[in-house]
């Protein structure tokens, strides 16, 4: 059980997830049964991927994918190669996205699926091997029409490509619809490689025009600099917005009259370390993108990011959530109570699978759209989904002081995955 610096329990990934769920059904008055339905996923499957190193020992990693729901569609989520990665953590990841594609109103169910390994300490042999292995071990669960996975954090387009050519050698038959956000010269979109990003950067945009009277001149600050906050800063600023603070393992930078994100990327591509960035104040801690005066803060890192331990440092007025769960419940509360407004990880970080939906679509009909044409119709969906969450919102809160803007999106979500449900005879 992990612990904070005083000593007290913390919950789970997992825990967070299921208690924001059920706070999800009561406030929308649905039915017990659809919370006993939605705390347990349909299938996880476990399998061992042998790999021959580069040394000729044999190493047997650990694989999973969990398929939580399907009853809006084929299951879809990412797959994450990690070190640190848990059974648990994973089944709170396919949850979440359960709620997520439920919210965008898109054709799918929520899956996740995920290896135990430090890819960095694989050479690119090793990588493909597991990534192969992966894709053999769990064909039967896979497909273009029963569970179509993209990446996540550890895994990129190269490993997709692997994944979807092993995949279909396995059927004997090309199925690029069967993953997303492949190289684009194996059916991918370019749009997928930033969609995440910019899909935070348009919901920064859209929270900043309703609660800070426009996006133009707003400061914004990033947590996590790896592929989602990287170009949620890229595209932020291309917006208008002044980004302030980024940060990765290796430290934080912090410029208040403003960073130049390009050269920022740049440095983190060349060197590995953000913290080499040659101008601004340079920070230790790598959450200190939290803590800075900005009007908007975006934990784009990972999970349990902001938690009660350290929400009093907390200065900005909106919370962008890039990560999945990167707010506690808890921390969350008291968010609110000073009059924080938090854009929910399954509202603000949609624009991956998305664009991976749209991926899809195209890859079903043997189709492309053109990258400016992509990257509009992905701007209105979101520009949408954010607008009918808002609206959700505010008719909510005219009846309840204590609602947030997660339980609105929650309350559309749940909506959906109810009616889908009921009607299939399910609840």
């Amino acid at each position: 059980m992990q612990r904070d610096r005083a000593g007290r329990a913390l919950a789970s990934f997992l825990e967070n997830v299921l208690e924001i769920l059920r706070r999800g059904v009561k406030l929308g008055g649905f039915p017990e049964p659809l919370y006993k339905q939605l705390s347990r996923p349909e299938r996880i499957v476990i399998v061992k991927i042998p790999v021959r190193m580069d040394d000729g020992r044999l190493e047997v990693f650990e694989g999973y994918r969990v398929q939580h729901n399907s009853a809006l569609g084929p299951y879809k989520g990412g797959i994450r190669f990690h070190p640190e990665v848990t059974l648990e953590d994973d089944v709170a990841l396919a949850t979440l996205m359960t709620l997520k594609n439920s919210l965008a109103g898109l054709p799918y169910g929520g899956g996740k699926g995920a290896v135990r390994v430090n890819p960095r300490e694989l050479s690119v042999r090793e990588l493909e091997e597991l990534s192969r292995g992966y894709v053999r071990a769990l064909a039967p669960v896979l497909g273009e029409q029963v569970d179509i996975p993209a990446p996540d954090v550890g895994t990129d387009p190269q490993v997709m490509a692997w994944m979807v050519d092993e995949y279909s050698k396995v059927l004997g038959r090309n199925v690029p619809a069967a993953f997303t956000a492949k190289p684009p010269v194996l059916w991918g979109n370019p749009v997928r490689e930033y969609a995440t990003g910019f899909g935070c950067a348009v919901i920064s945009r859209e929270a900043a025009e309703k609660y800070l009277g426009g996006f133009r001149g707003c400061s914004l600050a990033i947590q996590g600099f790896g592929n989602t906050g990287q170009w949620h800063a890229y595209w932020a600023a291309k917006l208008g917005a002044k980004v302030v603070a980024v940060s990765d393992t290796s430290g934080a930078v912090y410029d208040p009259e403003g960073i130049d994100v390009e050269r920022a990327i740049e440095v983190k591509r060349k060197t590995g370390k953000v913290t080499n960035y040659p101008e601004g104040e340079k920070l230790r801690d790598p959450q200190a993108p939290l803590y800075v005066d900005a009007d908007i803060v975006a934990p784009d890192a990972i999970e349990n990011q902001i938690t009660v331990e350290n929400v009093d440092k907390v200065k900005a007025k909106i919370i962008v959530e890039g990560a999945n769960g990167p707010t506690t419940p808890e921390a969350e509360k008291k968010l609110y109570e000073r009059g924080v407004v938090v854009i929910p990880d399954i509202l603000a970080n949609a624009g991956g699978v998305v664009m991976s939906y749209l991926e899809w679509v195209e890859n079903l009909q043997w189709y492309s759209w053109g990258e400016e044409e992509t990257r509009a119709r992905l701007e209105r969906i979101m520009m949408n989904n954010f607008q009918r969450v808002y609206e959700r919102y505010e008719e909510l809160r005219s009846r309840r002081s204590d609602v947030t803007f997660r339980d609105a999106a929650l309350v559309i979500s749940l909506q959906r995955l109810y009616e889908a449900m009921k009607v299939r005879g399910w609840l």
